[in-house]
């Protein structure tokens, strides 16, 4: 969150990012807003260059958790 004001990215209010700062846990989990605004209602603000920019991101960081995730559960189960 820029200046630490609760204005969140380009003044979008609280809860509109990435959860990456202290609302969202300093975790990527922020999906849901919890606004009602949806997954994808902070983006409203970018071009379209960054928009794909920012998607192909999130696409990378949801495969890496996944990843990490299915390590995860060979590990439990003795793999």
């Amino acid at each position: 969150m820029p200046g630490l004001d609760q204005t969140g990215p380009a003044g979008a209010g609280p809860m509109t990012g990435r959860g990456m700062g202290s609302c969202g846990g300093g975790m990527r989990r922020g999906f849901g807003c919890g606004r009602g605004q949806g997954r994808f209602a902070g983006r409203a603000y970018l071009s379209k260059t960054e928009e794909v920019e920012d998607l192909e991101d999130e696409a990378k960081t949801l495969e890496a958790d996944l990843k990490a995730l299915k390590e995860r559960i060979a590990e439990v189960k003795g793999e």
